[in-house]
């Protein structure tokens, strides 16, 4: 996990970028974790019929996963407040997505960071997402 202290909001600041293989496994349970039973996310035969090549990520996994890039990078008292994303290209099995940021503004304790998440196919997903990432508490003496 990366960590960064509340002192490095800064704006303009690029986050690392972050791969995530895009499993089959992976979609599969995401559908499943978040409920979303559509046959396109777990059954390729179905997802075919319809004109997909093969089955694909769901928003909501999608959602999660940039809401971890975020907290992974913040560290554990960072809080999502806002997270709005938009897809685009398919997160397809065998593929890699890749997740880059981008500090936009900083109020404060709290921060806009712009998304990306892109594949093969190009941009599966863009959006913004709100981040307060309170300051540490001084440690107490002793301890």
């Amino acid at each position: 996990m990366r960590t960064a202290p509340a002192t490095a909001l800064t704006a303009g600041a690029e986050l690392p970028p972050l791969e995530i293989p895009v499993t089959r496994t992976l979609i599969v349970a995401g559908a499943i974790a978040s409920r979303d039973y559509q046959d396109v996310h777990h059954d390729a035969e179905s997802a075919r019929r319809k004109g997909s090549p093969d089955v694909f990520m769901n928003i909501l996994t999608t959602n999660g996963l940039v809401g971890r890039y975020i907290t992974d990078h913040f560290g554990p008292t960072a809080v999502l407040r806002r997270v709005a994303i938009r897809l685009g290209a398919p997160n397809y099995p065998g593929d890699t997505m890749v997740l880059t940021g981008r500090i936009e503004t900083v109020d404060g304790d709290t921060a806009t960071v712009s998304v990306v998440g892109a594949n093969a196919l190009g941009r599966h997903v863009t959006g913004t997402v709100t981040v307060t990432v309170p300051a540490r508490a001084p440690r107490e003496a002793g301890s």
